[in-house]
């Protein structure tokens, strides 16, 4: 099988594990819905799609990795619902469709985010891995969710609102708002496999460089994109006055940017041998993504 095809097989798999952990068992149907509509049919994947990868490539069965792939994607549609609020960062579209607050109301996002949480916990502590390698994912997610990972990078982010950041403070609010839940993916994937303490430290050094070029690959697409190729508003960042690597080092240094970072991928998995196809080609599409 190809490395393409691979991927596009652990993404059906996403799908399939997301409807299952989102069915409509004995569950209040309105607060269900919202949570569907916020996690279902949408969104590129790559956080599973990395758990799946770093997995993969310390030798870890698909079977192995559907929980810690389906409770980091839990985890990413919480975080957008949440984010997408009035209070936060007050957007009405997200993958093409209304956000869950504008869909329902402001209290049933909230509610439905608040769930989506709590499932991501519960899927990964039931999962079919060994108790110790749950209770370390269950670290992984915790840390890349809380005050030490997202919410701190949401508040950074709000607070610097208006006020322009330095180059090293923006890449703190970034390494804690999208790159910690990357770096957890990533970790998650390979801690299922049992992967060696050295093998994550390289592993530690691809994430971080990836979650960032995700950002800036994202700051880029704001600037260039439109609404119907992203799938939310576009211009919107510059219009609140947030802090953007383009806004720093204008559009042709964030694009030298990516490049490095590229190489630094490349340079993290290049020990790691052949079994790291996977991890390369979302490398890639992490740096060239249209949307």
């Amino acid at each position: 099988m190809s490395t393409e095809a691979l991927i596009d097989s652990w993404r059906a798999r996403t799908e399939a594990a997301l409807g299952r952990a989102l069915s409509p068992t004995d569950r209040p149907e309105r607060l269900l819905a919202a949570m569907r509509h916020a996690t279902l049919g949408g969104g590129k994947r790559m956080r599973p799609l990395l758990v799946y990868a770093a997995g993969h490539a310390f030798g870890a069965s698909a079977e192995q990795l559907d929980a810690p792939a389906i409770a980091v994607e839990l985890i990413h549609a919480f975080s957008l619902v949440h984010d997408d609020l009035p209070a936060m960062d007050d957007d009405e579209l997200r993958r093409g469709q209304p956000t869950v607050h504008v869909a329902w109301d402001e209290a049933t996002a909230i509610l439905a985010g608040d769930a989506l949480h709590a499932l991501a916990f519960s899927v990964l502590a039931e999962s079919m891995l060994p108790a110790k390698a749950r209770v370390e994912l269950l670290r992984e997610l915790a840390m890349a969710s809380g005050v030490d990972g997202m919410c701190a990078g949401q508040a950074l982010d709000m607070e610097a609102t208006g006020r322009e950041l330095d180059l090293r403070a923006l890449a703190r609010l970034h390494e804690l708002k999208t790159g910690a839940l990357i770096r957890a993916a990533v970790r998650m994937g390979a801690l299922a496999a049992n992967a060696a303490p050295g093998d994550l430290a390289n592993l530690d050094r691809y994430a971080r460089a990836l979650g960032l070029a995700f950002q800036i690959r994202d700051d880029i697409l704001d600037v260039e994109g439109d609404a119907a190729q992203l799938g939310k508003t576009a211009g919107k960042d510059q219009a609140q006055g947030k802090n953007t690597y383009p806004r720093l080092l204008g559009m042709d240094g964030s694009r030298a940017k990516l490049a490095e970072l590229a190489e630094e991928m490349g340079a993290a998995l290049a020990p790691l041998g052949d079994g790291t196809d996977a991890l390369r080609v979302l490398a890639g599409f992490a740096v060239a993504r249209a949307s």
